[in-house]
């Protein structure tokens, strides 16, 4: 899906779909306290806790419509981060890093915590509890 961006007297600009929804990860990924979870490994508290099998870390749904853009992103933050706080640090970065690349204007960012990720040293504590 692509999204006329800029008419002008040289031609159209187009931007499509997965290229913001790049930028608005690169974004997600610049803020402490998010983390990719890698496939396989066994480093979420939902895995730990339950037995389950862990998902992507992140992904991102981009809508655009005219000149808009609707961004919603699933993500895992690491243990003991405040999750409000990073999760609006991540709406206002990749709000602002798309809007600067693309010119795009975000009306919303919706952020979904689909895990909570546990650093090595803190696995085998959250084992022993």
């Amino acid at each position: 899906m692509e999204n006329i961006n800029n008419e002008s007297t040289i031609g159209i600009v187009k931007i499509s779909d997965e290229v913001v929804s790049v930028i608005a990860e690169i974004a997600a990924d610049e803020i402490q306290g998010i983390v990719e979870v890698p496939h396989g490994v066994s480093s979420n508290i939902s895995q730990i806790l339950k037995g389950k099998k862990a998902s992507s870390g992140k992904s991102v749904k981009v809508t655009l419509e005219e000149d808009k853009a609707i961004i919603e992103l699933n993500v895992a933050v690491e243990y003991g981060m405040k999750i409000p706080d990073v999760v609006s640090a991540v709406q206002e970065n990749v709000k602002k890093t798309v809007e600067a690349m693309t010119g795009l204007k975000v009306d919303k960012v919706n952020v979904n915590v689909q895990n909570i990720y546990v650093p090595k040293q803190e696995q085998q504590e959250a084992l022993e509890v």
